[in-house]
């Protein structure tokens, strides 16, 4: 939305003040609150917030109810909180449905991901391998979200709200059990389908369930005399939708081949299993079991203590790979190698110890088997 960053960047100043407060003083949480947005929408923040919205939305709801009791609609504010519930829904679910196009929020499989075991995996890991194995399940998912985009019109509000609901329960069922921490917010979506739907759930119950026939219900927009101001009105939605899509999109572009399936992947690619390593055993240097080569930049090592992210470099002129690990990352090592089909042969100097590696690139059945019309019998590896 625009400009919404600087909105909330002043409301959560005072939130970020406020909240931690609460959850101390009243209700005594055995914890601080330190952790605010992040990449979980399931902290204890957003427990606490959620809490004060209900609260705040109830105490409003009694005070406006006993000092308005003479109203006898509010048929104008209904339809404008449609409009807001609408957009909301909608545009999110857009901006989810363009990542999920080009394979961005669920990506191919990374190299750690095809050489950690399913015990080693969290479910959030096992469930992002399963989504980003498939290009074409990703392109499915993103256009049924796209689909949202009927949220943005009048007539079309209820066959949207239909697809959508069946998204976000979807969505909201795998963050419920894949221990995914987007529980809150994807719940919340479903919630604003089912409320979308209401004034069409009776004619929707007799039609799928009586087999009677009936009519949509459209909400009526309030009407606009003046005709600047609907000029505006239109001119406004307009904007708003071009600037989610092509802000959306130009984001997609930059970020696909940054960190996206586009992005470019080391000149020796691949992931290697160790058949000798041969040291001076001079310093200190651990035996290899694995080479990961992931980017043109970045890599992993696996030895006797585990997994450790390296910064690699190969010069495919001069064959040479150069290395710096996580912990020393200004120290360079330099090793020569030799790339024979799948076989990989380094040779050259880890801080004071010289080493010999012969190395064969792994192959993997996830990635490697394509899809098969014919199958005599089931390929359940």
């Amino acid at each position: 939305m625009p400009l919404f960053y600087l909105i909330a960047k002043l409301q959560n100043a005072l939130m970020h003040q406020f909240i931690p407060w609460l959850g101390e003083k009243v209700f005594h949480l055995p914890y601080p609150i330190t952790e605010f947005t992040n990449g979980s929408g399931d902290t204890t923040y957003d427990y606490v917030v959620l809490c004060c919205v209900v609260v705040v939305s109830i105490l409003a709801t009694l005070i406006w109810s006993a000092l308005d009791t003479k109203r006898g609609n509010y048929n104008r504010l209904y339809y404008w909180l449609t409009v807001g519930v609408r957009f909301y829904v909608g545009l999110m679910l857009i901006n989810y449905g363009l990542v999920k196009v080009v394979q961005l929020q669920f990506s191919p499989p990374s190299l750690y991901r095809l050489v950690t075991t399913y015990g080693e995996s969290s479910p959030m890991g096992l469930a992002w391998t399963f989504l980003g194995f498939s290009k074409g399940y990703n392109l499915f998912m993103g256009i049924a979200e796209l689909l949202a985009g009927l949220l943005l019109f009048r007539r079309t509000v209820t066959v949207g709200a239909i697809i959508t609901l069946m998204t976000t329960a979807n969505v909201m069922a795998v963050n419920y059990f894949y221990d995914v921490p987007v529980k809150i917010v994807s719940t919340a979506l479903v919630v604003m389908c089912l409320f979308l739907l209401v004034p069409n759930i009776n004619r929707l119950f007799n039609l799928f369930f009586k087999g009677l026939p009936t009519v949509l219900r459209t909400l009526d927009a309030p009407l606009i005399a003046k005709r600047w101001k609907r000029i505006a009105k239109y001119t406004f939605k307009y904007l708003l939708i071009a600037f989610v899509l092509l802000g959306g999109i130009a984001g997609l572009i930059n970020s696909y081949s940054r960190y996206g399936a586009g992005a470019p992947k080391s000149p020796l690619y691949g992931a290697y299993k160790v058949d000798e390593f041969n040291t001076t055993a001079k310093g200190d240097v651990k035996k290899w079991e694995l080479l990961l080569l992931q980017t043109p930049e970045h890599g992993a090592i696996k030895d006797t203590d585990g997994l450790e992210w390296v910064t690699v470099n190969a010069d495919t002129l001069q064959k040479k790979l150069s290395l710096a690990f996580s912990n020393d990352p200004d120290n360079k090592h330099q090793l020569n190698y030799k790339k024979e089909g799948d076989k990989l042969f380094l040779r050259g100097r880890i801080y004071v110890d010289t080493v010999v590696i012969s190395l064969t690139k792994m192959k993997f059945e996830l990635v490697d088997r394509q899809l098969n019309w014919i199958n005599e019998r089931p390929y359940n590896k």
